[in-house]
């Protein structure tokens, strides 16, 4: 009997003292993007993705879907502006498909930082062209795609409170197809430069 006791008493001590098992494989991926958004994608992109510069997209609340895919094509070079090779071709490719869904759903699910207003006579333009778009020259409104109130929607990105100067940019290069976005391509070919920056005034405001 003696033994018997001895041997339980040696057994759970044993369990006591053997290391906790493995990380779950997800939780941990979620923890290293986690360190990896505040540790380095911070510097451009500011704390919990609301940058404060206009050269960097605010990342916080952008759907986990155009997140994800715009890592792909950054790794992938598809996505080839004149601003992707200094910025984001070397970070993508450091990343595989688990780390750039973690990335991605960190900051989803990050407050976005409010909207800023610009220029009053602008917004209301931009808002009109937002929201009706310009049916007389077939553009649709750009509501239709990204909601309501420019919130996103699965593929087609969270535009609310990005920076305007920003914004402006890249429907430039999508007119002039230094960016690659078919679909966008065809919507923004015959807008003008100052519809271009009254728009993106206007989503820079909500």
């Amino acid at each position: 009997m003696r033994t018997r006791v001895s041997l339980l008493l040696a057994l759970t001590l044993a369990a006591c003292a053997s290391p906790p098992p493995p990380e779950n494989p997800a939780a941990e991926t979620a923890r290293a993007a986690a360190q990896m958004a505040v540790e380095h994608c911070s510097v451009c992109h500011g704390p919990a993705g609301n940058s404060t510069a206009p050269t960097f997209p605010r990342l916080a609340g952008q759907t986990e879907e155009y997140i994800e895919s715009q890592l792909k094509a950054f790794k992938g070079h598809s996505r080839a502006e004149p601003d992707a090779p200094d910025f984001m071709w070397g970070v993508a490719a450091q990343l595989d498909e688990p780390m750039i869904a973690a990335l991605a759903h960190y900051f989803a699910a990050q407050k976005p930082a409010p909207g800023t207003p610009g220029d009053a006579t602008l917004m209301a333009k931009g808002k009109d062209l937002f929201d009706k778009g310009i049916p007389a020259r077939g553009i649709p409104a750009c509501a239709t795609c990204h909601g309501t109130n420019a919130q996103g929607n699965g593929a087609f990105p969270r535009l609310a409170g990005q920076h305007a100067a920003y914004l402006a940019k890249q429907l430039e290069w999508i007119q002039s197809i230094a960016r690659k976005a078919p679909v966008m391509h065809g919507i923004v070919q015959d807008m003008s430069k100052e519809e271009m920056e009254a728009v993106s005034i206007y989503l820079q405001s909500l």
